[in-house]
């Protein structure tokens, strides 16, 4: 089914403990049929109860969610796998500093009728969603621009009725739309120095969201778990060995971002990565400069080989590291 088929509302319910394993009587609202705006299933997802439980009231009693976390935890991802659970049509849009207030809103355009140059407004990505059973999912809620946000602060009213000045038109929400978030900082801004070019939102921003969830990093046995869902040669004995340091490793990295040691930190897609280029190449610290020392600062180096020696029993040598003396720690 096409995007421009995509049925008026849900037309079955499906059990929470069934479909997300998770413990809970829940029932929640679907579409039968799937269209090209739902996203793809991964079967192997790991969902995490508190966050789908969230996001499911979300969809299901159009309550505005916002998912609240590091970056690495999968946040959209999250909310985009259960819309692909529910084949709930989504449409996610990054608040980079390059979107403006006309991309959401529209602007007139210049088109061919009948031979003829005529302008015509074209509807931005919020009329366009809002007319819609739609899940909009607003990535990097927190580095949007102030324009941007007082146009996406309308949407967050109990009615959520849109208005368009330009055309004189007062748009109401369809039933099934349901608006999303993903933040690193539930816009307190940049107040740690880990998240350059977030703003401050002002609280009534915040005050609309009517359910604020947080994402954590899965435990490290959650973790392998995912890992060897995607990468399945590293079953062996021997490699959920390797593993178990690797996962350490990548915990060990979070934590120094989390106090300021490190800039950039590993994320599970990182280590998957890692796993993946270990079986390329059969060497597990190539595989570690290549999937993540080199995206690092050089003056970090020091610090990421005391991680790795610590995980790993091993000290990288200067065919690795070159900015680590012998006898560092």
């Amino acid at each position: 089914m096409s995007a421009d088929e995509m049925p008026e509302q849900p037309d079955l319910m499906i059990s929470v403990r069934d479909t997300f394993a998770i413990d809970s009587n829940l029932q929640v609202p679907a579409f039968s049929q799937h269209n090209d705006l739902v996203p793809s299933i991964d079967r192997g997802y790991h969902f995490n109860p508190e966050a789908t439980l969230a996001i499911l009231a979300g969809f299901t009693h159009n309550r505005r969610v916002m998912l609240q976390g590091l970056h690495g935890t999968g946040k959209s991802t999250h909310i985009e796998q259960v819309a692909a659970r529910l084949n709930w049509p989504s449409m996610r849009v990054n608040l980079d500093g390059h979107i403006s207030r006309l991309d959401l809103v529209g602007k007139d355009s210049i088109v061919i009728r009948d031979g003829l140059q005529v302008t015509e407004f074209q509807e931005g990505i919020v009329p366009w969603s809002l007319q819609r059973p739609m899940a909009l999912i607003f990535d990097e809620y927190d580095a949007g621009r102030p324009d941007v946000m007082f146009v996406i602060q309308r949407l967050l009213e109990r009615d959520g009725k849109f208005t368009l000045i330009d055309q004189n038109r007062v748009l109401t929400p369809h039933s099934y739309f349901r608006l999303f978030a993903t933040t690193n900082t539930i816009g307190l801004g940049n107040t740690n120095g880990l998240y350059h070019g977030t703003q401050l939102l002002n609280h009534g921003q915040i005050d609309r969201w009517n359910i604020v969830a947080t994402l954590n990093y899965l435990s490290s046995e959650e973790e392998m778990s995912i890992v060897q869902s995607r990468v399945p040669d590293f079953n062996s004995e021997r490699q959920k060995h390797l593993l178990q340091s690797m996962v350490a490793m990548a915990t060990m990295t979070r934590e120094g971002f989390v106090v300021g040691d490190l800039s950039t930190l590993m994320s599970p897609r990182t280590v998957i990565s890692w796993a993946e280029n270990t079986l390329i190449f059969d060497d597990h610290i190539l595989a570690f400069k290549l999937s993540f020392l080199n995206k690092c600062e050089e003056d970090e180096h020091p610090i990421i080989a005391e991680y790795f020696q610590r995980c790993f029993d091993t000290e990288l040598d200067d065919s690795y590291l070159h900015v680590v003396e012998r006898g560092s720690s």
